[in-house]
This record gives C-alpha cells, structure tokens and sequence, in this order.
C-alpha cells in the first residue's frame, strides 16, 4: 500500500474547449474519457487502461473574467484539509477555493507564497489511488516547480506536506532540489528566469516514443516550446502546450529515427532553460 499523504495523487485539466481537450489528449497520451458529470458539473475522467489518472473541466466563467487560463493543476493528499489551508494562510500562501465537498474528495485550491497554484484533497475517493511505480504509461511521472526562488519554496513545502530532501543521481547541484515524499522522490524544484512566466507547476507525463508523441501534439494542434531533449540517464524530455494553451510536459525513450533530429522548439521564452531537465540531470547538446 503507497503511503499518498503528501503525494501528488490526482490532477485536472481545467480548460476553455472540454470536447477539443478531451480529443487532443486522447490522441496524444492514448487516454480513454468516462463521463461523470453531475447535474451541476460538467467532468470528464480520462484513463489509461483501465485506470483512472486525471479529471477534464471547464474553467469557471467567472475565473475567465479574471484572466485566468487553461492549466493542469495537480493535488497533493492531505490528511485534514482544514488544518492544512490555516497553515498555508498563515505562511503566507492564498486560498482560491476554501475546503469543499466535491466529487473527487474534500479539496481546496491553494497558491504558495511565491503564487504557483495547486489542489489539496482528503479522502480522494476509491479508484484514484496513484500507482506505487511512476515510469507506468500515460501517468504523470515528475512534478516540477518553476519557482521564484527554489529554496524558500522547499522550505514552504517541507512545512506544509513534510517533503524531503532527495538524493540526486548526478550528485549535488546548487540550482535543482529534487524531494521526496513518504520515502519517494516525485520531483524537482528550481529557480525559474525572469522571461518565464509565473511560478508554476509542471507535470511530465510518461510516453512511450517521445519523437511520435510531440508529432501528434502538433499535428493535435499543440505546440512544442522545448524539446526534445536528451537527459543523462538516456531518456528524452519535451515539453508542450495543447491547443487551449495549458502547459504540460512528455517524458520518454526515442526511437533511432528520432535521434538526430533537431529539437523542436517554437516558443521563443522556453529557449533558456540553461541545460536544466526535469530531474536536475544537464541536458545533452542537440545532435544534427
């Protein structure tokens, strides 16, 4: 049994366009969809196989008023909700949605001090357990933090979900935090530079041929704005947008025809990821 608290344990997709979104990701990440919307909300549970990984919805009108914008905001399992949004107000952080009843569990919708968005739930309902082995297909296999300043965000979140310090494979780097949860390493956290966006978390999702996967997502009318790229344990990293302008990312091996190709990128602010991959690991030169 995998101790989740602490864990990322679901994710969402909230968007502009849920039928376009639900096509998209279907195509890229091979996903089936089942309907379980409520009278009072439109949803859509995506899986893989015969697992449920993350949940599709509209973004609320009135968060569009606001300028808020298509984005996968993934959920951390807590053990009491209520407890855990007092000491996130009371270090600084916000509350955008206080402790509620909903269909996947009682949730919130929090920021960190630094403002990067994320969901808390207790009591995530059965059938959306995370797997014990994150390499599996079509999960979300690295949770990376773009942040304002990685050290003080670490110590934020080690005082909220206990989050350790991991041990990095490439050994230690003064630029990448990589952190553990319940024994796990699940992420990374760096400094993001100042052309980037707001601090924000990025989830990879695990593919199994990364040159065919970022194909579909332009051909699936995505972007890729980094990529593909090459980490030290011979694995590859792109990472993307869908058509309604959430960001995500791919992780996977590649095939001999891709290897040689040049990278893809298209978006001009994502070039300067000074050879920082998801795992803190440096990035090789692309080949071509």
């Amino acid at each position: 049994m995998v101790d989740c608290h602490g864990r990322f344990t679901w994710y969402e997709l909230i968007t502009t366009d849920m039928p376009a979104a639900k096509a998209f990701y279907a195509k890229v990440l091979g996903w089936g969809a089942r309907d379980a919307s409520t009278p009072d909300l439109a949803y859509t549970l995506f899986t893989a196989g015969s697992a449920l990984v993350s949940g599709l919805m509209d973004l609320p009108e009135d968060a569009r008023k606001l300028g808020a914008t298509p984005r996968w905001m993934g959920y951390v399992s807590i053990d009491d909700v209520d407890a855990t949004v007092d000491r996130i107000k009371r270090l600084g952080g916000a509350v955008y949605v206080p402790p509620t009843n909903s269909n996947i569990g009682r949730i919130s919708v929090v920021a960190d001090p630094q403002m990067a968005t994320l969901g808390l739930v207790e009591g995530l309902k059965s059938g959306q357990q995370p797997p014990a082995d994150l390499d599996e297909l079509g999960r979300v296999g690295w949770h990376e933090l773009l942040a304002a300043d990685w050290q003080k965000a670490f110590a934020f979140y080690s005082e909220i979900f206990g989050w350790q310090k991991a041990d990095d494979e490439t050994g230690p780097t003064d630029t990448y935090l990589w952190f553990s949860a319940g024994g796990q390493t699940i992420g990374g956290i760096f400094t993001k530079f100042p052309t980037e966006p707001v601090p924000f978390w990025l989830y990879y999702f695990n593919i199994g041929d990364i040159d065919a996967a970022a194909e579909r997502v332009k051909t699936g009318g995505g972007r890729i704005f980094d990529g593909p790229h090459q980490l030290l344990d011979g694995s590859w990293i792109s990472r993307c947008t869908d058509p309604q302008g959430a960001f995500f990312a791919l992780q996977g091996k590649r095939s001999q025809d891709g290897i040689g190709r040049t990278p893809a990128s298209e978006v001009g602010w994502s070039t300067e990821w000074s050879g920082i991959s998801s795992r803190g690991r440096l990035v090789t030169k692309p080949r071509g």
